[in-house]
């Protein structure tokens, strides 16, 4: 019984560990690199104005922005394409990257 109970313990806990690792803003450089800046720009403050600005965003509404286009809830062809194969923790260490960056104020008249 208490080998059970080891094993239960020491399951939950590498579960734990495996799905609730941190934001790691430097793990997403490469991927940033390679393709978000193309739109987006290196520092999330892109000069198009189509394109939505995402430095300085909260991380948690990056994320979620980026879950909503991968499953369907936010409907863009474009991105939809680019998140697709992300995993959850390729999506958390995309939003701290860019909730990293400084934030770029505009005021439209």
């Amino acid at each position: 019984m208490r080998a059970a109970t080891q094993f239960l313990l020491a399951s939950c806990a590498f579960c734990f560990a495996t799905t609730c690792a941190a934001a790691d803003p430097k793990a997403a450089l490469a991927k940033v690199e390679q393709v978000c800046q193309a739109c987006h720009g290196l520092d999330g403050n892109s000069p198009i104005a189509d394109n939505p600005k995402l430095g300085g965003q909260y991380p948690d509404y990056l994320a979620k922005a980026l879950r909503d286009y991968q499953s369907g809830l936010r409907k863009n062809p474009i991105m939809a394409g680019f998140v697709d194969k992300l995993t959850k923790q390729e999506i958390e260490n995309l939003a701290a990257y860019y909730a990293s960056q400084p934030a770029v104020l505009v005021t439209k008249h």
